[in-house]
């Protein structure tokens, strides 16, 4: 479900997009789908995209934990030395967050994981870094929010929730392991507007 209530702030009007409840739906359906599209689940590991995609990978995990009793690997993926702006010198890497995963991604299912999806280049250079580790047998991608303005062919498999966004729009993913509260917002500048649709 989505909530309509509105907020007043400096940037423009904010929407709520998914409350609490609706974001804890969106990520057991997401869950769901994982479960169903993997018969072996023993061979899937997710790598959540820092640095909300962590603990969005860990909650996937969780649930899947809950419907099968089976526990995915989850691990960190960050992609600042992968990104085609740093690497053409148009952005300066931030090497505050780094990769960390101990197990082996060669012939398993890897699924990334990330908060929200727009122009694809962060997946895009996610990709390069994986590969660099080994060769897996499938590379899939969840993904909480898509806001679309994509520049890549590249699309979600498991998906929460899709929204028509404009450029100049901001989508805040909101977690209570990092922020304290579990939402998303969507900001738009005035006399903007931007429709959502599951």
């Amino acid at each position: 479900m989505t909530t309509t209530g509105q907020e007043n702030s400096e940037f423009g009007e904010s929407t709520v997009v998914l409350d609490g409840e609706a974001m804890n739906a969106a990520i057991h359906r997401m869950a769901q789908e994982i479960v169903a599209a993997n018969d072996d689940l023993a061979s899937v590991v997710l790598l959540g995209i820092l640095s909300r995609g962590r603990p969005l990978a860990e909650r996937l995990v969780s649930e899947i934990r809950n419907m099968t009793g089976v526990a995915p690997k989850v691990g960190s993926l960050s992609t600042e030395l992968y990104r085609d702006d740093v690497r053409s010198g148009k952005r300066s890497a931030s090497l505050g967050h780094m990769t960390h995963f101990d197990f082996d991604v060669e012939g398993t299912t890897v699924v990334l994981v990330d908060d929200v999806l727009s122009t694809g280049r962060t997946v895009r250079a996610a990709m390069d870094e994986i590969i660099d580790y080994g060769r897996p047998r499938y590379i899939r991608l969840a993904c909480l929010i898509d806001r679309g303005l994509r520049e890549l062919p590249i699309q979600a498999d498991y998906l929460g929730w899709s929204l028509v966004t404009q450029p100049d729009d901001h989508v805040f993913v909101r977690l209570k392991e990092s922020d304290g509260e579990d939402i998303v917002l969507l900001e738009s500048r005035p006399g903007e507007t931007a429709e959502s649709q599951e």
